[in-house]
């Protein structure tokens, strides 16, 4: 938790609270639905928590945006995000039903009401957002396609809309196809090891 304070100092405390608890939670959670390796769990706050709030340096959600988190698994990196803006609307989507009562269990335990979840491949999503976020669950090219019309019109962010996608490692190939795409290295916000290779990737999207 002191990992989250260096970084993020002016938290409310409510704030505090809700990130306090999620490690128990978690650890609760994972002994009947295993969410998160045996490994990561021990570092939950630098492997997943921190990590998840590289976004929230890049980009700072106005009140009012609406993020969609695609392929959340145990909530990341929706969870944290949720906390950290809850003046924002985050809707975390899984095709995996048990792992989104992991995300509901750990909303309802730390009074968090700015998510909601939904069981369905992203496709299947009739809906707009501001950002679309994600950690790695694919190469760009396909997940632009599993997302594409799902972008809104409206913008309210100092980033234009579109995908912020967390990814690690040389990325030059994946990403080459794209004019307008932006990669922001954690380790300039992150001084831990971890965060060496991890970078949030933005991708600018068009409306429908």
């Amino acid at each position: 938790m002191d990992l989250i304070l260096k970084y993020f100092p002016e938290l409310t405390d409510k704030q505090v609270q809700q990130f306090g608890q999620l490690e128990a939670l978690y650890k609760e959670w994972n002994t009947k639905i295993n969410v998160i390796s045996r490994k990561d769990i021990d570092e939950l706050y630098l492997r997943h928590v921190l990590h998840s709030l590289g976004i929230a340096k890049v980009m700072p959600f106005a009140d009012g945006a609406s993020i969609l988190d695609v392929g959340t698994g145990g909530g990341f990196p929706g969870v944290p995000l949720a906390i950290l803006f809850p003046n924002c609307q985050f809707h975390l989507v899984d095709s995996i039903n048990k792992k989104l009562k992991v995300i509901k269990g750990v909303a309802d335990s730390i009074e968090l009401t700015n998510i909601r979840t939904t069981h369905s491949r992203v496709e299947a999503i009739d809906e707009t957002y501001d950002f679309i976020v994600s950690r790695a669950v694919t190469a760009m090219p396909e997940f632009t396609k599993w997302v594409k019309g799902k972008i809104s019109k409206k913008q309210n962010n100092i980033l234009k809309n579109g995908i912020l996608y967390l990814k690690g490692g040389d990325l030059t190939e994946e990403l080459k196809q794209y004019a307008k795409v932006k990669a922001y290295l954690l380790s300039d916000y992150f001084e831990e090891d971890f965060f060496e290779t991890k970078k949030v990737i933005h991708l600018p999207m068009k409306h429908k």
